[in-house]
């Protein structure tokens, strides 16, 4: 289950309601509390690692189910890491994205009035900052593949279907 994303989705199409296929899940993950928590909302499942079991970097598989128009139920998953990983990790990009964008307009100001672009370097280490940013995250997503895994496994075997991440 490797994944050059950053958090790995699917969609897919099961038959029946949402609130059929949400019972099916819940009927099969609920035997395997000592592995799994579950949270429940109407049209909405969050798996995730048990307490005891979960790390830093262990994933979570957010579901959304909606009704179709053929009476079918479209499941859209995304799995990811907690929330407070996630949250850092996305105000970082956006704090280096900013913090890249300003060194880009100063340097290219100093280009227009004729003295050196000495801020283009800041501008390389955002993007450096950047990059090792998601060299992490893939580090992290290697962490948390076993974990991944038996999530993907679990929610195949409830719906009976396998899915493909992408």
């Amino acid at each position: 289950m490797s994944s050059f994303h950053i958090r790995p989705r699917f969609d897919q199409e099961v038959s029946g309601t949402p609130e059929d296929v949400q019972d099916r899940i819940i009927t099969f993950i609920e035997p395997n509390q000592e592995q799994f928590e579950l949270k429940r909302f109407p049209d909405f499942l969050c798996i995730r690692i048990a307490e005891q079991d979960r790390h830093f970097w262990s994933p979570r598989l957010n579901l959304s189910l909606e009704s179709t128009e053929d009476g079918k139920t479209h499941i859209h998953g995304i799995y990811g890491p907690n929330a407070n990983a996630w949250s850092l990790f996305l105000f970082s990009y956006i704090i280096l994205g900013f913090l890249g964008l300003i060194a880009a307009m100063v340097a290219v100001a100093q280009c227009i009035i004729g003295q050196p672009a000495t801020w283009f370097w800041a501008v390389g280490a955002a993007v450096g900052g950047i990059v090792i940013l998601y060299v992490v995250a893939q580090f992290g997503q290697k962490l948390a593949a076993q974990q991944t895994f038996l999530i993907h496994q679990t929610y195949e075997s409830a719906i009976g279907n396998s899915v493909v991440l992408h």
